[in-house]
């Protein structure tokens, strides 16, 4: 179920992702996409703007091995 968050000073939507996922790779973009308009309001968001914040999976992607000897 999505999160709702409401900006503080200062805050970019990278800053608000990386204050509530804990990193800004792979949800700044989702973030975006779910609040349509936001880039409108400029790269710091008023105080008080409620964002609509997606249930992501923020566990780290398994690597693939790569055998340099077989």
């Amino acid at each position: 179920m999505p999160s709702t968050y409401i900006t503080k000073a200062g805050q970019t939507v990278d800053l608000v992702c990386r204050d509530f996922y804990g990193r800004t790779r792979s949800t700044t973009e989702i973030v975006l996409d779910a609040n349509p308009g936001i880039g409108a309001l400029g790269p710091v968001l008023p105080i008080g703007t409620a964002l609509v914040l997606p249930d992501i999976d923020t566990r780290p992607a398994a690597r693939e091995l790569v055998k340099l000897w077989e």
